[in-house]
């Protein structure tokens, strides 16, 4: 039986084909637009059976075409937080989604899909709750409506569907983001090319480099998601963070000295590192007032609830086993 991944060409959906692949699955079909056709590199190392356009895909799928399918890993969508095209974010990330829910519970096939912590918007309080909701862009927006069709679904649903907010996630296969690009890329990227990190200074009532994020792994975004596809009666909507909120602060730290002791240097404290001139702040920029997560932390109870038991990556560790990612494919 084919598994489905799309947005496989993408930063998650490429490490949910080759987390597949680590446990010898490679009957996947690759969805995506490779518009972009540099994306083709993250599957370059992957095994998949055959890929399709989003454009071809959908009918096709609706139809049956894919014969029996074990599961729908929907990962595609215009992930950018700035983007204020709002007729092509909701039809490219809500009406698409719409398209294959539907087509995916006629069929029973179980739909995995991804949502986002920007569901939340400005708010403090982080769990799968309406009241908690409040998106402060069109992303968020478009994210949150395709959760409440879903809400609406579930009573219904004779087969799996399981949605989950990611909250800040960095790892490998995102360089072609650009400026959407996890905080971890571009400290990474800043250091190695001026020597120094340069984070948001202070902003709504946080210090200097200190709002706070839930950072994740997309190494445990991919091992959530293969728990989910391996227990198919668990269905919902869930937080899919570390957690825990840490600063900005932490993750150019955690780089800084990752590179650091790729020349036999010792480790800094932040106080030092700022002494240095390795780390540095700039002015919050004004295109981002009001509109900006200042703080984020996943309540991840209903996760636990659900069954996935297993630690998650902090940021000391995580964005170190990044930095050395990066340092080898370099």
């Amino acid at each position: 039986m084919s598994i489905i991944v799309t947005g496989a060409a993408g930063f998650i959906g490429s490490n949910l084909v080759k987390a597949l692949n680590a446990r010898g699955e490679t009957d996947i079909i690759a969805v995506d637009d490779l518009t972009d056709g540099d994306k083709f590199a993250n599957l370059a190392d992957c095994d998949i059976s055959d890929y399709l356009d989003k454009r071809d895909f959908i009918e096709r799928f609706a139809r049956g075409d894919f014969g029996v399918v074990r599961a729908l890993l929907h990962q595609g969508a215009c992930s950018s937080t700035v983007e204020r095209d709002g007729r092509y974010m909701m039809d490219n990330n809500y009406r698409y989604s719409v398209e294959l829910l539907e087509a995916s519970l006629s069929l029973g096939v179980p739909f995995l899909y991804a949502s986002s912590a920007a569901v939340y918007g400005g708010g403090h309080e982080f769990r799968e709750l309406r009241s908690c909701e409040r998106p402060l862009n069109v992303y968020g927006y478009s994210k949150f409506l395709f959760d409440q069709r879903v809400r609406r679904a579930l009573p219904q649903a004779r087969s799996q569907v399981a949605g989950f907010r990611y909250f800040n996630v960095y790892g490998p296969r995102e360089q072609h983001k650009g400026r959407m690009a996890s905080v971890a890329f571009h400290c990474f990227n800043q250091f190695r090319e001026t020597g120094k990190v340069t984070l948001f200074g202070e902003y709504g009532d946080y210090p200097a480099g200190g709002h706070l994020r839930d950072f994740v792994s997309v190494e445990d975004v991919a091992r959530v998601n293969l728990h989910f596809l391996d227990h198919p009666e668990r269905s919902g909507i869930f937080n899919l963070g570390s957690g825990r909120a840490q600063p900005f602060n932490d993750v150019a730290l955690a780089v800084i000295n990752t590179l650091r002791a790729q020349q036999d240097l010792q480790p800094l404290t932040l106080d030092a590192a700022v002494r240095a001139g390795l780390l540095e702040y700039c002015a919050f920029p004004d295109e981002l007032r009001g509109k900006y997560q200042c703080y984020t932390c996943a309540d991840i109870a209903l996760l636990r609830e659900a069954g996935y038991r297993e630690p998650m990556l902090g940021v000391e560790e995580g964005v170190e086993r990044y930095c050395r990612a990066l340092l080898q494919a370099a």
